[in-house]
């Protein structure tokens, strides 16, 4: 069995002494989340996805939201205490957060950012975040997560029709 690689996110969820286990899915099909969801034969709303913003006043935040949703800007804003946001342009997420389009992970970015989980979070033993890598997955306790990054939950989906 080939060497598992050890992501920034992993060694951040080994040192901190959480439990984890790693799902790899192929990249060469979509890697959307639900698509991701699928191929692992898990809930799309246990897979998170991991999105990049920066408000009107310049600062960035991180939020999670099952791969399956849409984020709704102005909850995301409202949740951290900001007048509006934005997801930041994909070429910036790289130099930021040291994790490309598809692998951003919440943990171990390169600097730590204000981060919102979505709230069904909390309806789970254990959820999917990227590892740090596109075709890595790890499934973890989202108390676990929360409490690693200081995260806190929060509704920040858009309502589906």
């Amino acid at each position: 069995m080939a060497k598992q690689t050890k992501t920034n996110a992993l060694r951040m969820l080994d040192s901190a002494g959480i439990p984890y286990t790693v799902h790899e899915y192929p990249t060469d099909g979509p890697l959307d989340a639900v698509s991701v969801a699928n191929y692992m034969k898990e809930d799309p709303d246990q897979v998170f996805k991991t999105l990049v913003t920066v408000s009107s006043s310049g600062i960035h935040y991180v939020f999670c939201i099952p791969g399956n949703c849409e984020m709704d800007l102005k909850k995301c804003a409202k949740s951290v205490g900001e007048k509006s946001i934005a997801m930041i342009p994909q070429k910036e997420l790289l130099p930021l957060t040291g994790y490309i389009h598809g692998g951003c992970s919440p943990v171990g970015m390169k600097k730590p950012f204000t981060t919102v989980i979505h709230e069904t979070a909390m309806l789970y033993d254990t959820i999917f975040v990227s590892a740090g890598k596109v075709g890595m997955q790890a499934e973890l306790s989202p108390e676990k997560l929360k409490e690693l990054i200081g995260a806190k939950y929060a509704d920040l989906i858009r309502e589906q029709d």
